[in-house]
């Protein structure tokens, strides 16, 4: 079982930047993928915004392309989260996950959570 530990959320102001932190204890594993999901205040989904393959292919969810990027750095087991043009639409509990590849969007199949990091953007 993967362990994560998310770190970097803080409160912003609207056009700000945050990087977001997600130290792992091991590889999860080449159809597995490190990804990123996101819970806004009053929800109960939880939107799947970001993940990396094992071979550093990335995926981005369309509410977040061009505005979010996800990284990790291997030799660190540290997975990253670079979240630029913060809109207060952004607001939410940052998680840091292992989910299926193929399915990487949808929380139905992550494996393990980390325990969340707060963004909240606001003036």
């Amino acid at each position: 079982q993967v362990h994560l530990l998310e770190s970097g959320g803080d409160s912003v102001q609207p056009g700000g930047s945050l990087r977001l932190s997600c130290v792992y204890s091991e590889d999860p594993g080449r159809e597995t993928c490190l990804s990123w999901f996101r819970q806004a205040p009053g929800q109960e989904e939880r939107e799947g915004i970001a993940a990396i393959q094992d071979d550093g292919e990335t995926g981005h969810a369309d509410s977040v392309r061009g505005r979010f990027a996800i990284s990790k750095d291997s030799a660190k087991n540290t997975l990253y989260l670079q979240l630029n043009a913060l809109k207060p639409d952004d607001t939410a509990i940052y998680y840091c996950t292992t989910v299926k590849c193929s399915r990487w969007w949808d929380s139905d199949y992550v494996y393990q959570w980390g325990q969340g990091t707060q963004v909240t953007v606001s003036s």
